[in-house]
Formats: structure tokens, sequence, C-alpha cells
């Protein structure tokens, strides 16, 4: 708890620090608008308190789960504004994630144990391939070749203008064409750390003696690997999940833009844009919220993965 009012504390000080305000970006452009208008719409928000007065009020009301009012825009609850778009970004975070985890430990698994062949090699290549790469310019590829040229998928939002008159399929279809794309990419830039760290993991775990042992005796590769090998080689697996967690936010704003997504990512970056203090800092809560949530996922999934953490703990 200590460790998540520390976040909250130094965001609400930093954002704060940024130039600018949401009263500066409201009155510039209206010629009518001069001082006295300013200093009214600064008390109506409270920006005229001292900023330890601020953060107390802002606390006051996140106890009672009141994210306050946005700053900008329609002036809609903070809580609506974030509600509405975390379907779409946790959802496709947590898609490609689970993609992720299902292409990259195999390649690992497979690159750890022929190493040095031409799996393990070609492997290397594609995945460095895909790190190296951009995913805003692999996403513009993209587009351009299977959304203008070729035509097959959609380039830009969640559903097309028909939407409505679809049946149940073509509703699922036409959304998933219209994900696939920034699925692809979510995915791609995920693979290459991800199935490198299972292979250097699974390389140490092989070359222990029990896994020596275990291959003397005769045992299969099936058993070898799945049995004895794998919960080891997972745990730093484990630690690179958990901390990719609060991701799901923050990495979604670039791929979100350039698809037209109505996703989290684009609402933190317009209302960092618009210095909309409490809509930035309802997103900063909830990457905290996720933050603290993967370390104790990462956490459980130790235990799981590794009864003797959990033995320890026990003893404890």
């Amino acid at each position: 708890m200590a460790v998540f009012w520390g976040i909250t504390l130094i965001s609400f000080a930093v954002i704060h620090l940024a130039p600018g305000s949401p009263t500066d970006l409201q009155t510039t452009l209206n010629p009518q608008a001069g001082a006295d208008a300013r200093m009214r719409l600064e008390k109506l928000y409270g920006l005229d308190q001292p900023l330890h007065v601020q953060y107390v009020q802002w606390v006051n009301r996140l106890i009672r789960l009141d994210f306050g009012m946005s700053m900008s825009g329609d002036m809609r609850p903070v809580w609506d504004k974030i509600s509405e778009r975390l379907p779409l970004t946790v959802g496709m975070n947590l898609a490609s994630m689970l993609l992720t985890l299902l292409i990259a430990l195999p390649i690992g698994i497979a690159s750890a144990y022929w190493q040095g062949r031409w799996f393990d090699r070609a492997s290397t290549v594609l995945v460095f391939i895909g790190f190296a790469m951009p995913g805003f310019w692999l996403a513009l590829l993209m587009m351009l070749l299977f959304g203008i040229h070729l035509g097959w998928l959609p380039i830009s939002g969640i559903t097309s203008l028909d939407y409505a008159q679809l049946s149940t399929t073509g509703k699922i279809l036409d959304v998933a064409a219209h994900l696939a794309m920034p699925l692809f990419i979510y995915t791609f830039g995920s693979l290459a750390g991800m199935s490198r760290f299972m292979r250097s993991s699974m390389l140490e775990v092989l070359r222990q003696d029990y896994i020596l042992t275990a291959r003397a005796k005769g045992l299969g590769l099936g058993t070898v690997i799945f049995r004895h090998a794998l919960r080891n080689a997972l745990l730093p697996v484990i630690t690179i999940l958990g901390l990719s967690v609060p991701g799901l936010i923050g990495g979604s704003v670039i791929i979100e833009s350039i698809f037209a997504l109505p996703g989290l990512g684009q609402l933190f970056y317009g209302a960092v844009m618009a210095r909309d203090y409490p809509l930035i800092m309802g997103n900063l809560v909830l990457g905290a919220v996720l933050t603290l949530a993967g370390n104790l996922l990462a956490d459980v999934c130790y235990g799981l993965a590794d009864p003797r953490i959990r033995s320890a703990r026990e003893a404890r």
C-alpha cells in the first residue's frame, strides 16, 4: 500500500511540473477569455489551491473511488471515460500476451534443445529481425500492403460502417478483421524478447546435473524437457510477464494512434496533451494497480512453477 501511495504522490507532482495547464489551453484560443475567465476556471477546478492541498483533496476522492471529472472535452466522469475504453486495450494486450507465450515458449525450448542447428539459427535471425523492426513502421507497411494494395483488411477503427446490419457471425468476423493487424504487431514485437529469454533459461537448466542424470537414465525427450526442465526454466519468463503487466496501457499509445483504435493508450495521450490532470491521474492509478498486480501474480506463479519456493514461504 505504501508503494501505491508513493507512486501516486510522485505522479501527481510530476504532471504538475509540466508547462501549461487546462485553463491555459481552454482560454488561449478564445479571444474573449481574459485573465478573469482563467482565474474563475482555476477556482472551479481547484487549481488555485497549493499543490499539497490539491493532492489531499484528490486522495480523499480516490478513497471514495471517485476519480473526479475530466477537465477537457465533454467534462464527463473520469471513470466513465476509462471504463468504456478499458476492455479493448486490456483484451488486445492479453490476447497478444497469450499468443506470445504460445509461440515464443516452444521456439525458445526448441532453440535450446537444438542449439547451433538450423532451427536455432533461423529462429535467431527471425526474432532479431522482429526485435529490430519498429512497430509503427511495420504497421504502416502492413496497412499499405494488406489494407490498400490487396484490400484484405481494414486499416482503422474496430467496426465497419455497416456493422449494425451484419449478422452475429458477421459482426464477430468484422471486429476480428479490424483487430488482426494490431494484434499481429503487438505479438510480433514481443516474440523476440520472450523467446530469447526462454532459450537462455532453458540452456542453463539443460546443463544442470539432474537433467544429465535424467537423460542418462534413458528418460524420453518429452519427460526430460516438460517434466524436469521446463518448470525451472519458466522462472525468468514469469518475471518478464510480471513486469509486462503495467505495459497493458502505456505500450498501446502508438499502435492505437496508428490504427485509430479507441483504447486507453489514445485516451491517455490525449489527456496528457490537454493537461487533463484528473484523467491523467486516473490512468496512472490504473497503471499502479496493474504494476502491483503484476508483482503479486509473479509471486504466485513462482510458487506454482517451483514448489521449493512455496515450501520456503510456508516455512517462514
